[in-house]
């Protein structure tokens, strides 16, 4: 059962072993507030700190790019954890445990209606003296109303706080996050552990668990494991994105993604650094099998790893969802890397009934932002004959629609591929690499093919001739 905010508040206020500061940027001291409403706040406040002028942010924590970004919280956490270290360890750290919650906001404004969102964080002692453990989130506030923003923080302010100090599983403390809080008003689409306390933790199951639990839509993650925000990846980018289940990488899954990006670098005259590239697997293809298998989910993430590719994981079930999400966060060109067979999902009616404006809304919604489907071409297993992009059937009454899409270039026919690739499945390799048939080897990288081998992932055998 949910515990009431204030409950929460009060209850760490009575905590005699919790001391600590409290330093907000942007949307007024709303943590704070809560601590000083409730009572007894003196038990557990050594301090609160608010620099709005930027001048005198700069004069305590240094310049700063962006103030409201990962970094400038990190610079927080580090001032003010030091501060409290150097003035009170000697006089009080025998026999309590310091703590240093941080944030950096940028709620509505009266002046503009940019887009809500902030980084909290919380450094905090398990034990008197300890080393630090530390959490930080990033928060996208969904509220049209400034005042309904800042009572949101500091409800989730609150959650975080209380869960770091009593919950010891992560799992609890992400799952504690919207309490008291209905999930349409704030989302929470990163988290990061560190420290003692979470020495074991793996920071992508904890992503997985924002998307599962339903805080986030989506959530990503570098090829090195480091759980990122999305806007720190994709600001001033292109993207392209190819969905999979990634079960596993074959040829034919880099092959597709090679011609897309050679073909997208060709037609905008740009170069990698201007291009993020990026795997997806949804939500509903990691529950395939009823429920989140952690072991496999994680071996399609480190053989991605492996090949340095940063992988998103979403909620979106449909194309235009996907492409709605990532226009949120660039102004450039989105391309969604696909198949035939998933591109001729797409013009399937039956996926869009849910939708007042059916397939025509859907695509209006899919194409709104220049995105581009970048398509590789298929061969059919009974004939050997080519299958592409123009050359795909759709149903009568939307064939005007789609000549409309290939004559002005939304669709496009991947050029550069390996034809020998093209009749490498993933399922066929899985089948393969279970049974102890070694012909899987050649159906994938070698990268893939070591990781897989070595772990032992998805169920490998040794082939008896081994």
């Amino acid at each position: 059962m949910d515990i009431g905010t204030n409950k929460k508040a009060f209850q760490i206020n009575l905590d005699a072993n919790k001391y600590g500061t409290f330093a907000e940027i942007g949307a007024g001291q709303e943590v704070a507030r809560r601590f000083f409403h409730v009572g007894g706040a003196a038990g557990t406040i050594a301090k609160t700190m608010s620099a709005y002028d930027m001048q005198f942010s700069d004069a305590i924590y240094g310049p700063a790019e962006r103030y409201v970004s990962r970094a400038r919280l990190q610079t927080m956490l580090d001032h003010e954890y030091s501060l409290l270290m150097e003035r009170l360890d000697q006089k009080m750290g025998a026999e309590r445990t310091f703590f240093v919650f941080a944030d950096t906001v940028a709620a509505r404004s009266f002046k503009q209606h940019n887009e809500s969102h902030g980084w909290l964080g919380m450094r905090f002692q398990s034990e008197p003296r300890g080393e630090p453990s530390e959490i930080i989130i990033h928060v996208r506030m969904l509220d049209e109303a400034n005042v309904d923003q800042q009572e949101a923080l500091g409800v989730i302010g609150v959650n975080l706080i209380y869960g770091a100090f009593y919950y010891a599983q992560p799992e609890e403390l992400i799952a504690s996050l919207h309490e008291n809080l209905a999930p349409e008003r704030m989302q929470v689409d990163m988290i990061k552990f560190s420290g003692p306390a979470y020495k074991n933790v793996d920071n992508r199951l904890m992503s997985l668990q924002l998307v599962s639990q339903g805080l986030t839509t989506a959530v990503m993650f570098t090829a090195d494991g480091e759980t990122v925000q999305p806007a720190e990846v994709f600001y001033k980018k292109a993207i392209i994105i190819e969905r999979g289940s990634f079960r596993p990488v074959t040829y034919a899954t880099n092959d597709m993604l090679e011609g897309a990006r050679q073909l997208f670098l060709r037609q905008a005259g740009a170069t990698d650094d201007d291009l993020v590239v990026l795997m997806e697997m949804t939500l509903e293809n990691l529950l395939s099998e009823g429920q989140l298998n952690h072991a496999d989910f994680l071996a399609r993430v480190d053989i991605l790893g492996s090949l340095g590719r940063t992988v998103l994981i979403s909620k979106f079930g449909e194309y235009y969802r996907l492409a709605g999400y990532l226009s949120l966060y660039t102004n450039k060109i989105v391309g969604l890397v696909m198949g035939v067979p998933s591109l001729h999902e797409i013009f399937d009616e039956k996926y869009y009934l849910n939708l007042e404006g059916g397939i025509l809304e859907a695509l209006g919604r899919m194409f709104k932002g220049g995105l581009k489907l970048f398509v590789y071409p298929m061969e059919d297993e009974k004939t050997g004959q080519l299958i592409t992009a123009k050359q795909l059937e759709v149903a009568p009454n939307l064939y005007h629609l789609y000549q409309y899409l290939i004559d002005n270039g939304f669709i496009q026919e991947i050029t550069d591929y390996h034809r020998e690739y093209l009749r490498i499945f993933p399922p066929d390799v899985l089948a393969k690499l279970q049974n102890g048939d070694p012909g899987w080897e050649s159906m994938v990288p070698p990268e893939v093919s070591r990781v897989i081998k070595d772990r032992e992932f998805f169920g490998y055998r040794q082939s008896a001739a081994a």
